[in-house]
């Protein structure tokens, strides 16, 4: 059991009396708030994109031991409730035309083929190629941040029909991403 401290307690409750959560399914529910608390903004919740069903099957499979992989360790790091690999590290030099961080999504995909859930909130390129790949997934965590791609990316995610969570902005980044991950090992909704 998770000891919350009395702060995190006063932000959530800060957090209410500006937002109004309380018609979102259990899960989505879970996700805007703690992505929200996370960023001290509550315009995330017009923002992201969630799918009950996903985030109830990714829950699923994170309380069953699947593996998480984090694109970054930024990510992992803010994961607080269980260890993740990080496709970074896997990925000392980028392969020939191909980002660092998507040389390791294609690196942790041949390991993880199926039944990991993933969780990118750093560099869109990565988002793209874990799309490219074809893993099968009960969730992909797809908040990467920036100017250059995110939109995109995140929209093919959405475009392709993979159990996921994104949003529609440019915003993004390890900090939400891990935040998303975390309400869900959090939330104490029967799986």
């Amino acid at each position: 059991m998770r000891t919350v401290h009395p702060i995190e307690t006063e932000s959530y409750a800060i957090l209410r009396t500006r937002l109004d959560t309380a018609d979102l399914p259990p899960l989505t529910r879970a996700v805007v708030e703690r992505i929200v608390h996370t960023t001290a903004d509550p315009t995330w919740a017009g923002d992201l994109v969630c799918d009950e069903d996903a985030l109830r099957a990714g829950r699923a499979a994170l309380l069953a031991g699947a593996p998480l992989i984090a694109d970054v360790r930024m990510v992992a790091v803010g994961i607080t409730a269980r260890p993740s690999t990080v496709a970074l590290d896997l990925a000392p030099v980028a392969e020939q035309g191909l980002t660092r961080s998507a040389t390791g999504i294609r690196r942790a995909a041949q390991s993880h083929p199926d039944g990991a859930v993933w969780v990118i909130g750093n560099a869109p390129t990565a988002l793209d190629e874990l799309l490219r790949t074809g893993v099968r997934s009960p969730l992909v965590i797809g908040l990467p941040v920036g100017f250059v791609g995110s939109v995109a990316a995140k929209a093919a995610l959405r475009d392709a029909g993979w159990p996921a969570i994104s949003n529609r902005s440019e915003r993004g980044g390890a900090a939400a991403a891990a935040a998303a991950v975390n309400a869900l090992l959090y939330c104490e909704e029967s799986a």
